[in-house]
């Protein structure tokens, strides 16, 4: 697979509790050189990587990050706060306590509302698979193809484990043809970002990539 190729769908991340502007600057100047999806940074320096890179980089950023147990009230206005920043994707995390106490119409509600705070822009679900059985996972990929939200996303990068093959694989083979899938944490070599795709991935939550292809002199 062509290396610019993979660059394009990597959300190019830095969501470290300890980042600082220069590094946020550093991954929105990587990301326009190497024309990755997105960077995907917290909501706080929304406004100023959006007014640093215009339109020439779409900018993401994550609600009821990385817990998922804000209200639903909560992410809402986080996500119109982001937007009204210049996010233009947003990547929430779910309830994990309703999905295992089978409160699913809670779950649904939840996202349906975020995906009307997002206002037209991206939203992305992130169920952090590590902590689910199959089952529930199957379960959410339902609940994300009902919600009208975009993509659903393996992880946060913050739990025990990130993205699988096989999270990607049972992802491909329940959600709705009209859900994209994001494979996010511990994405560790081009390879692996590669198989990722060849699976069903359409997106990639990473920062490796972009070190590896800089590391490596890949373009």
């Amino acid at each position: 697979m062509d290396i610019q190729t993979v660059l394009s769908k990597c959300d190019h991340t830095l969501l470290a509790q300890t980042a600082t502007w220069e590094q946020i600057q550093a991954i929105c100047d990587d990301g326009m050189k190497y024309k990755t999806a997105s960077v995907c940074i917290p909501a706080s320096y929304v406004k100023q990587a959006k007014d640093y890179v215009g339109d020439k980089l779409a900018i993401c950023t994550v609600i009821g990050f990385p817990n998922g147990y804000s209200t639903t009230a909560a992410k809402c206005f986080e996500t119109r706060d982001a937007v009204a920043n210049g996010a233009d994707e947003i990547d929430m995390v779910i309830n994990i306590g309703w999905l295992k106490d089978a409160r699913y119409e809670e779950l649904l509600a939840e996202i349906r509302a975020v995906k009307e705070a997002c206002q037209g822009k991206l939203l992305k679900v992130i169920i952090e698979t590590c902590l689910l059985t199959d089952e529930e996972k199957i379960k959410m990929c339902e609940i994300v193809s009902q919600s009208g939200a975009d993509y659903i996303k393996t992880s946060t990068g913050f739990s025990t484990a990130g993205a699988t093959f096989h999270d990607v694989e049972l992802f491909a083979a329940h959600v709705a043809p009209h859900v994209k899938i994001k494979a996010a944490g511990g994405i560790s070599s081009i390879a692996d970002a590669e198989t990722f795709l060849e699976l069903g991935a359409s997106r990639l939550g990473t920062s490796r990539v972009v070190k590896i292809v800089k590391a490596e002199g890949l373009l």
